[in-house]
């Protein structure tokens, strides 16, 4: 793909198109505030990494560092600290690294947790490949969107006798309806042609038909996005024989959570998958979806690229294009030219080597 047309279509995929959705902000006016959650592992020198990058854009942000480790409240709840939803509450915007769930009875998970926090009910992850990263799929070029809140990652567990636990699949009118109008309304404000709707309606009549059933009823009022629904098992044969057929994508939280791994790997892994993560009242966390990566944590091996592509997603959603597209570019620009890239691109180069590339190219373009 020439590179005019290349950087073109990730920057429609990538939500370069100004959305007037009503979960979106104007953050356009001096300097805005992001809550900075550097995570565990190689999270904190991803976090330097984009920080940095950022600092050589001139992107007009100020971070405000928060740590999640869950605490118990009063009551005996989990929760995160006051100070990081104070944060969150006031920034209403935040950008996460990876983070480790202790191993402690009872314990969290704290991607969970943050969710649930903050009613972050749409994760949206776009995957499209990347030129000059050889993978077995070419041309890439499609949006999955996870209902984030609900399904069988409710909590809802119980031992019935020993030797049997049931887990209950919570699925909600409310929830699906919300998940299906964003699905849509994100496929009209970037230019996608349609949307599919992954179940398993055929098995679980009940949940999953009345996740599909929403979807059908919100599909009437968007006659300009075809709409087409398929079984989650007949999504991913098709999706590892031929990817380019998929467009937007939208299913519960299980679903999603498999599915937007595997398209992932269409593309190259995790590592260069950015995830955004939309919730209720204009908050929105975007993420690296990675795993923290002890084993390399502190050598300066880890690759940025997954969390700074997340934070250009959160450019784009505060409505600051033009250095969005800046960062892009340089991001794109440099695993193209395949001279200076992490081990996990196929290169030797240093997570620090590979930051001040892009920086430089960041900086050659002002």
């Amino acid at each position: 793909m020439a590179g005019g047309a290349w950087r073109s279509m990730l920057s429609v995929l990538m939500g370069t198109v100004k959305s007037k959705a009503p979960w979106t902000r104007n953050f356009t006016q001096g300097v805005q505030t992001v809550t900075l959650i550097p995570g565990d592992g190689i999270g904190p020198e991803i976090s330097t990494a984009v920080m940095k990058i950022f600092e050589a854009a001139k992107a007009p942000i100020q971070w405000e560092e928060r740590s999640v480790t869950a605490i118990k409240g009063p009551s005996g709840r989990w929760m995160i600290p006051p100070e990081a939803k104070e944060s969150m509450d006031k920034s209403k915007i935040g950008l996460k690294g990876p983070l480790k769930t202790p191993i402690a009875a009872g314990h969290p998970s704290m991607n969970l947790l943050l969710r649930k926090t903050f009613d972050l009910y749409a994760n949206v992850r776009p995957c499209a490949s990347i030129e000059g990263y050889k993978t077995p799929y070419d041309d890439v070029n499609l949006v999955t969107i996870r209902e984030n809140t609900e399904g069988e990652y409710s909590g809802i567990e119980h031992v019935i006798v020993n030797g049997v636990v049931q887990s209950i699949k919570l699925i909600t009118e409310k929830a699906s309806k919300r998940i299906a109008e964003y699905a849509f309304e994100y496929a009209r404000n970037n230019q996608r042609i349609s949307v599919t709707a992954v179940h398993k309606a055929n098995i679980m009549r009940m949940s999953d038909g009345l996740f599909l059933r929403k979807c059908r009823e919100v599909a009437e009022n968007y006659k300009d996005i075809k709409f087409t629904e398929m079984y989650l098992d007949t999504v991913c044969l098709n999706m590892v024989q031929d990817p380019t057929q998929f467009d937007v994508l939208v299913m519960p939280n299980l679903y999603g959570d498999i599915l937007s791994d595997l398209c992932a790997g269409l593309i190259g892994g995790l590592g260069v998958t950015p995830s955004g993560n939309i919730g209720a009242n204009g908050v929105a966390i975007f993420e690296s979806v990675h795993g923290t990566a002890p084993d390399i944590a502190g050598k300066d091996l880890a690759n940025p690229t997954a969390l700074l592509l997340s934070a250009v997603m959160m450019l784009r959603h505060m409505g600051l294009h033009g250095y969005a597209k800046k960062i892009e570019m340089a991001c794109f620009d440099t695993i193209r030219d395949k001279k200076v890239l992490t081990k996990d691109l196929g290169g030797n180069s240093k997570c620090s080597e590979f930051t001040n590339e892009i920086c430089r190219r960041v900086q050659d373009m002002d």
